[in-house]
């Protein structure tokens, strides 16, 4: 058995047509592959960056054209019984020629391919092609023929079987592509090869359980036999003559379990296949390294309705996450390397789940490898996402092909908890006025309550299916009913002002989220606009959402003071998105176990945009990034409106008892005592205690110069509450010290208050866009202080790191800075 992979020598050619321009119709284009058109186009020079100012709009005609990628290799027969071409990711039309013949033809991005070639193959040189059509005539093609159907956006994304965000969506670029996306190269083989091996890990009552189902492709009828080990256990089945398919399991002795990060470690162990003839000579092999744990939902009826629980290894555990969309919108550029970048980012939020959202893409076994080794916790949902999906052929053919081999691909990965049927297409169809339109025609209900959840039950049963999100659990009841199931919230973006969060009490939230724009670095490499500001041509083609910047104003409006600039505008912004989560995400946990997770909208981007991300798609992270990491601290610390008043809520998301005096405080803005409570919190692992404050704490004599302060042993994050808006109190002018000294690779940025000084942020990245620093959003009382340390490729002007606008505060805006 022999692989050779064929990446080397291809060159890229547009197929003639009237939108193609001169200087590119007739060029040989050096392509890399894996890859695609957009980025082979801009390493030769011959198409502008999409991701910067609006060149995006002058490139659809990428999306419209056919291209042809061909390659020579060479090859030299051997003695095996077949060769294949093995395509893993062909995006998406495409048409597969070898030699001058056609071999087959693909219309699927999100699965691979196979293809005998063996009687195409001559000795020497060899050429390779694959045509790709144009994915936009192919789905207007279908949506003429099977009708249109409803969509969020004038894209026909729903009419082919491809990452539907290159079609553009509020937050991504329209860069249809194409192009050898994954790996392609010959696979020699002889007698037998394996052609899918499903483990599946269970774990019950101490003993981990493998059950291995594997499948052969065979070209002789002669028995063979698998043997398989793990974690020291071995055994060995036969493969009788003529038969494709056998199951074999493996028992472990109270093996170590593998945890959720927070929970547990995670050890893996080295699950090893070979298949075999009858006399032992080895045919093939395959290995993958897997974690026991068993995993559940529980969705049992209660008092408050049908709950959401995520259970491993029978321990509840309250989900902390974030939705993930693809990194970058051309995935040849999503290396291993910048994943774990983003799971640093994730980890360092205190996340614990990743839902990997349906419009975007299965994800690479990296990603899965590295969540499995560290013990994040992925939701995938099945790729459907805002629109209605046509049912009839080919697309029901190619959902259960891709859907098949998506869910054996993945069976190893002990990550993987929850298969999602789609992105809110179901609360679409109810809410979205699709039904009038529609007219009876399909729109996905077969796909997402009866082939998927079969599909999941036939090959993966050890996990479990939810039919979409959100869903209620029941046909019978709203999809987005915040008392059953998971829910979405998005009328506080779209229309309500982020206090609404807590009118809900819901089971599960599987989105909410706000906007701002990305880090000023990130924004001065991607746009031109002189002068800069939130409604400059570059800032507003960087803003996909309709109505984006109303609804940013909106927000200010209702909370902070006036921005003055552009300066105050995109600190101000990156501020509400920050303390609209918060909020948020404070509330919700404030409720466990009522509510049992909730998946932040969202973690990533992929190009620089004003979006919900937390960290932006230059990989910067934005304040939000900070407000997340305090708001899903294991133990939480929060003031939260209960009955009429106020009460510290204290959140326990750790195996031990959290036992530590805590105190409240109300205070006037120069730091002055008013009143005072003290009481010993005692919160049992994984709970939490509300204890209701008296009266003198919850009202304040002037609403305008006071805030309460409550603060839990020596090391737990402060929690503050402020009884007016910030455009409402009275700011004194901030006025401050501070010092800046080296510190190893870094400086330390230690600033004293002689004033109150409220969310204070440092953005070094105006200087060096290098630069991150370890703590922003840092309100200090008159006389406190705070150390910021700096890492830059080079020290930084100590007196710029101290002024405006690289330091700022919310004070500095109603009354300057001294």
């Amino acid at each position: 058995m022999t692989r050779q992979t064929l990446h080397d020598g291809w060159v890229l050619r547009a197929v003639p047509g009237p939108q193609v321009p001169p200087e590119i119709a007739d060029q040989a284009v050096p392509a890399t592959v894996p890859g695609c058109v957009h980025t082979d186009l801009l390493a030769a020079g011959l198409i502008p960056d999409p991701y910067l100012d609006d060149n995006e709009n002058r490139l659809g005609w990428i999306g419209r054209t056919d291209w042809v990628y061909e390659t020579t290799f060479a090859w030299q027969p051997g003695d095996d019984d077949r060769v294949d071409l093995v395509c893993a990711g062909l995006d998406t039309v495409a048409t597969v020629i070898l030699n001058g013949a056609d071999i087959g033809r693909t219309e699927n991005q999100h699965r691979g391919y196979r293809f005998a070639v063996g009687s195409l193959l001559r000795p020497g040189d060899n050429t390779l092609a694959v045509r790709f059509d144009s994915p936009y005539r192919y789905a207007e093609a279908h949506r003429e023929r099977l009708g249109d159907r409803p969509n969020a956006y004038p894209e026909p994304f729903n009419f082919i079987r491809k990452t539907a965000c290159n079609f553009g969506w509020d937050w991504g670029p329209t860069v249809v592509t194409a192009g050898v996306w994954q790996e392609i190269g010959l696979h020699a083989w002889s007698t037998a090869r394996l052609a899918s091996v499903r483990p599946l890990v269970t774990v019950a009552d101490g003993t981990g359980r493998v059950e291995l189902h594997v499948e052969v492709e065979r070209v002789t009828d002669a028995p063979l036999t698998v043997h398989a080990t793990v974690a020291g256990a071995a055994v060995e089945v036969t493969v009788p003559a003529g038969e494709r398919t056998a199951v074999a399991s493996l028992t472990v002795a109270d093996p170590e379990l593998w945890w959720p990060v927070g929970y547990g470690a995670q050890p893996l162990h080295d699950l090893a296949v070979t298949l075999r003839t009858g006399d032992g000579r080895a045919l093939d092999g395959w290995s993958r390294r897997i974690g026991f744990r068993s995993v559940r939902l529980d969705t049992t009826p209660d008092a408050h309705g049908t709950p959401f629980v995520l259970h491993v290894n029978d321990v509840p555990v309250f989900v902390k996450g974030v939705n993930w969309i693809p990194d970058d919108a051309f995935p040849n550029r999503v290396t291993r390397q910048r994943l774990a970048e983003r799971f640093a980012q994730a980890l360092g939020a205190n996340v614990n789940l990743l839902r990997i959202w349906g419009g975007g893409r299965y994800e690479s076994d990296d990603f899965y490898q590295l969540a499995d080794e560290r013990g994040l916790l992925v939701q995938q949902d099945f790729l459907f996402a805002c629109a209605a999906y046509p049912e009839e052929e080919p697309f029901r053919t190619e959902v259960e092909a891709e859907a098949r081999e998506q869910v054996s691909r993945l069976a190893s990965h002990p990550s993987l908890v929850l298969w999602t049927g789609n992105n809110e297409n179901i609360w679409g169809w109810h809410d979205w006025d699709w039904q009038e339109p529609l007219a009876g025609r399909t729109w996905g209900r077969g796909y997402y309550l009866e082939l998927l959840p079969a599909i999941v039950a036939e090959l993966d049963p050890t996990r479990p299916y939810w039919p979409g999100s959100p869903w209620s659990g029941s046909e019978e009841i709203h999809p987005n009913d915040p008392a059953h199931g998971t829910m979405h919230i998005w009328d506080v973006w779209n229309t309500d002002d982020y206090t609404k969060y807590r009118e809900y009490l819901p089971r599960f939230v599987a989105e909410f989220g706000y906007q701002a724009p990305p880090a000023y670095a990130t924004l001065r490499r991607a746009l031109s606009d002189e002068p800069l500001a939130h409604d400059s041509p570059g800032m507003a083609h960087h803003q996909k959402a309709i109505d984006g910047d109303r609804k940013l104003q909106r927000g200010l409006d209702a909370h902070l003071p006036a921005p003055a600039d552009f300066d105050d505008w995109h600190y101000l912004t990156q501020l509400n998105q920050a303390r609209a989560i918060q909020l948020g995400v404070e509330h919700f946990r404030a409720h466990r176990p009522v509510c049992a997770g909730t998946i932040v909208w969202q973690l990533n981007d992929c190009w620089p945009v004003t979006s919900w991300a937390a960290v932006d798609g230059d990989g910067r992270r934005k304040p939000l990034w900070y407000a997340l990491r305090r708001a899903y601290a294991d133990r939480l610390l929060t003031v939260q409106p209960r009955d009429g008043g106020l009460a510290v809520v204290a959140v326990n998301e750790t195996g031990s008892a959290w036992q530590a005096p805590a105190t409240v405080t109300r205070l006037t803005l120069a730091g002055e005592p008013r009143a005072k409570t003290s009481v010993d919190l005692d919160v049992p692992a994984y709970s939490s205690v509300v204890l209701a404050l008296p009266a003198e704490l919850a009202r304040p004599d002037d609403a305008r110069r006071e805030l309460l302060v409550a603060e839990a042993g020596d090391s737990a994050e402060r929690a503050l509450w402020f009884f007016a808006e910030d455009r409402e109190i009275d700011w004194p002018a901030a006025e401050l010290d501070a010092s800046v000294e080296p510190a190893g690779d870094g400086q330390r940025v230690r600033v004293t208050a002689r004033t109150v000084l409220r969310d204070l942020t440092l953005y070094p990245d105006r200087l060096d866009p290098a630069a991150q620093v370890d703590q922003a959003l840092v309100t200090l009382l008159p006389g406190e202080s705070a150390t910021f340390t700096v890492h830059a490729d080079a020290p930084l002007d100590p007196v710029a790191l101290t002024r405006r606008p690289v330091l700022r505060c919310v004070n500095d805006i109603t009354g300057g800075t001294a």
